[in-house]
């Protein structure tokens, strides 16, 4: 049965009643994970493999059940007009339901806590007066630390109440950024909502600028899916793949505080490196050409130039009998077999089973009866076996891709008609390496392997797959990803305006086309919630440049004197930034200083020399730190309450061109949920002035 029957409001203190309740769903809470640590599963398994298995997911099962001390069981109550579900009746008594982030129940099993992710608690985040969905009432709870310490509510069928902004969303929304990024369950918006709670069938792209929550919903839908999906997911698996470790470090703790621990996290380049090391980097256009797609038909050529026509017939010996497979007979099996553009892998199995069915029909017509063992015998013949490594020989991955990147010729003939000579020159290595292991392979040089590989055996595919600061990746590197998810669907977020890679996505349009995804539904997010609205008025100064075209986003938040752009003299600039620092200190939250890859070291030496420890990207904030300083490469997806940002020339004359520049800027620009504090010496973008 439903959780408890509706309550009028004659509760003489309704916040001790709530918090009441609050103590006693932890109580629950509790109960639930000692009856998981109490299973005795001796008696129920077969053997010790079952066993394993078993204590592996009541393990798993104990860890979900974690009371966390300071995240709040339940944020919300849904007080619904009618009984769910039943047909309305005339004076029929509601429902209420404590909206959180896992379900509790209580002894006899009835619900104490809801999981957001419940279809009853929908309305939570889609009712309105417009539409209330059948909710006379919705309460929001605020926290201090793990305590109850207020309530608000919504009356949505009442005309006599003036409809009003929360005063609690607002503040947890904009309450202080400490330590790694932590979910946004209780502040989810109805456009935001849609998303999370779209099928798993389809994949989803997700355009949104700063502070719009993009990242957050991508967890957020990997979160619902896993409800509503658990089993079909569970054997297919689910990933989450980030830009960089400090990002991945820094979105980790959010899918385990929904109670969700088998999601794994990877960046492309992990997802691509099982064969070699990356020890090498490409100048940007060598990468540009090998991130193309065009190398994906290069490298399927070079492949299939190892298959060679046979001019010979296949003699077969057993016993005092000889079978003749004559070489047109053979011919018409591999052309066949090319025809059907099957991987390359499995056409070098299917082969020798080809010739051995040849033989097997011969055989057959002599008046023998051979069965599937004798076929099986026939192509592991030495002299099928000869055969098949001359016409239809295994080939390496990794020795493919090192020959097409040394040899020129080998490349030219590969790439006639794909790439121009100026391109072959830019991957050609200058000094070839000797093998696959003395290689210094670059990030892009892993991405051909493993599309090689791809080509020569079928990579694993997963159930769900989410990718973040999409628009950085490379249509090959598009393809890497969407191998992962083929027979699966995806959550692609990203923003065009925050491209910073030479060969960034330039539409949503191409990257869904490589990532094999073309029908996917192409959401945009443009209310912003985090970066307060002069901060993302003075960013957005850049859009007509970095990215025609794009809608602004439209801040919710006004912050009245966010923003502070600071000239000093060149001689005083690093003193300047410690001492805007020290004041962001002064509030309270997170502080990122946030810099010029090149600027890091200088301002490094002026923080520790005025005594003040600070964090690299992704670590967690302390007691004894809270400012983190940031190089501007790996500011992308962080997020700080205040941020002091240095000298945005230095930033942008540290990318290789203007455009990029100015997007790494604009990116530096909107890290800041409070407060930003630019500095500079040098002259500003003339957008900026």
């Amino acid at each position: 049965m439903p959780a408890h029957e509706f309550e009028s409001d004659t509760t003489t203190d309704p916040l001790a009643h709530e918090r009441a309740h609050l103590a006693a769903s932890r109580a629950a809470l509790r109960a639930m994970r000692a009856d998981a640590q109490s299973l005795d599963i001796r008696d129920v398994t077969a053997n010790w493999v079952n066993a394993a298995v078993l204590q592996a997911q009541i393990d798993e099962r104990i860890k979900s059940l974690a009371d966390l001390a300071h995240t709040p069981l339940f944020f919300g109550r849904l007080d619904y007009l009618h009984v769910v579900g039943a047909e309305e009746a005339e004076g029929a008594e509601g429902e209420q339901f404590y909206i959180g982030r896992r379900h509790v129940h209580d002894a006899v099993g009835d619900p104490m806590v809801i999981d957001w992710r419940a279809p009853v608690s929908q309305p939570f985040y889609r009712a309105s007066r417009k539409d209330p969905l059948d909710v006379g009432r919705r309460r929001r709870f605020g926290y201090t630390g793990g305590d109850l310490t207020a309530y608000e509510d919504e009356h949505l069928t009442d005309p006599a109440e003036a409809e009003q902004t929360s005063q609690l969303l607002q503040a947890e929304i904009e309450r202080p950024r400490v330590g790694p990024m932590r979910d946004i369950v209780a502040t989810i918006q109805p456009e935001q909502d849609e998303i999370v709670r779209s099928e798993l069938g389809g994949t989803v792209c997700v355009q949104g600028g700063p502070g719009t929550g993009k990242t957050a919903v991508g967890l957020h839908r990997v979160a619902y899916l896993l409800y509503a999906h658990r089993e079909r997911l569970a054997r297919t698996g689910t990933l989450v793949v980030g830009p960089n470790r400090s990002f991945l470090h820094y979105i980790e703790q959010v899918l385990p505080a929904l109670g969700e621990l088998e999601v794994k996290q990877a960046t492309v380049e992990d997802l691509v490196t099982a064969q070699i090391e990356v020890r090498g980097a490409d100048e940007a256009t060598a990468a540009v050409v090998k991130g193309d797609a065009r190398m994906a038909e290069v490298l399927r050529r070079a492949l299939r130039s190892h298959v060679t026509l046979p001019t010979e017939p296949v003699m077969v010996v057993r016993g005092s009998r000889r079978w003749r497979v004559p070489a047109y007979e053979i011919e018409e099996m591999v052309r066949e077999l090319l025809a059907r553009d099957m991987r390359y892998g499995a056409a070098h199995e299917a082969l020798p089973q080809r010739i051995a069915h040849a033989v097997l029909v011969r055989m057959e017509q002599s008046g023998e009866a051979p069965d599937d063992r004798v076929q099986n015998s026939v192509a592991r013949n030495p002299a099928v076996k000869a055969a098949v490594k001359a016409i239809w020989p295994a080939v390496d991955p990794a020795k493919l891709v090192l020959r097409l990147l040394s040899d020129a010729e080998f490349l030219a003939e590969h790439a006639d008609g794909l790439l121009s000579e100026d391109e072959q020159k830019a991957i050609l290595w200058i000094k070839p390496a000797r093998s696959v292991k003395t290689a210094k392979w670059s990030a892009a040089d892993a991405v051909l392997i493993d599309e090689a590989a791809d080509l020569v055996s079928r990579t694993h595919s997963l159930g769900h797959v989410v990718i973040d600061e999409a628009q950085d990746l490379s249509p090959m590197q598009y393809r890497a990803v969407g191998r992962r998810c083929s027979t699966g669907s995806a959550t692609v977020l990203g923003d065009l305006a925050q491209g910073t890679t030479p060969w960034s996505t330039q539409s949503w349009e191409q990257a869904l086309h490589h990532l094999g995804k073309a029908d996917a539904l192409v959401e945009e997010l443009t209310a912003g919630f985090r970066v307060p609205r002069d901060v993302i008025a003075y960013a957005s100064r850049l859009l007509p440049v970095i990215s025609p075209g794009l809608t602004p986003v439209e801040s919710v938040r006004e912050s009245p004197g966010s923003l502070a752009v600071r000239e000093v003299g060149s001689d005083g600039l690093d003193a300047a930034v410690v001492a805007a620092c020290e004041e962001s200190l002064a509030h309270e939250g997170s502080i990122g200083l946030i810099a010029a890859d090149a600027r890091i070291p200088a301002l490094a030496d002026a923080l520790t020399a005025a005594g003040h420890a600070y964090l690299s990207p992704g670590q967690e904030t302390t007691a004894e730190s809270r400012l983190t300083l940031v190089p501007a490469s790996l500011a992308k997806g962080l997020e700080y309450d205040y941020v002091v940002l240095d000298e945005p020339a230095a930033v942008v004359d540290g990318e290789p061109d203007e455009r990029t520049g100015l997007r790494r800027l604009y990116v530096a620009l909107t890290r800041a949920v409070s407060g930003l504090t630019v500095l500079h010496s040098a002259s500003l973008p003339e957008e900026l002035v």
